[in-house]
């Protein structure tokens, strides 16, 4: 985290690519424990609690600056998905297909909060150079 309003938005991708990070290996531990008797599929709270935390604002920028002013709120939270469902008699609820699918889209969401980082740092220091 960088504590100055210049990286207000990169601060905000930089806990939405932690979230995502998590997420990913929260998957990958549903599909690691597909087998395990009783194992009950694992994912994380984010996008709503950053929704909320953005919300109310008139614009964009307002709702990032209130969003940086405690980080931690955008803390993801993990939860235990459908814990009183099972697909099979073993009492397990994870589903590879759709493991893989979320495992999919997670990715592709985390490669583009990257990309999201770079073309900020690459504004950034295209000032940098236009300044000097």
């Amino acid at each position: 985290m960088i504590n100055t309003d210049i990286y207000n938005y990169v601060n905000i991708l930089d806990k939405a690519a932690d979230a995502a990070n998590l997420r990913n290996q929260l998957i990958t531990n549903n599909i690691a424990n597909a087998s395990t008797p009783n194992y009950k599929r694992k994912d994380i709270n984010f996008e709503s609690i950053l929704q909320a935390e953005l919300a109310g604002e008139k614009t964009l920028q307002a709702a990032v600056s209130k969003a940086n002013y405690d980080l931690s709120v955008l803390d993801p939270q993990v939860f235990t998905d459908n814990s009183s469902l099972s697909y099979r008699l073993d009492g397990n609820n994870v589903d590879i297909a759709t493991e893989e699918a979320y495992l999919a889209e997670n990715t592709i969401k985390y490669n583009t909060l990257v990309d999201l980082m770079n073309q900020e740092f690459g504004r950034y220091e295209t000032v940098l150079k236009s300044g000097s």
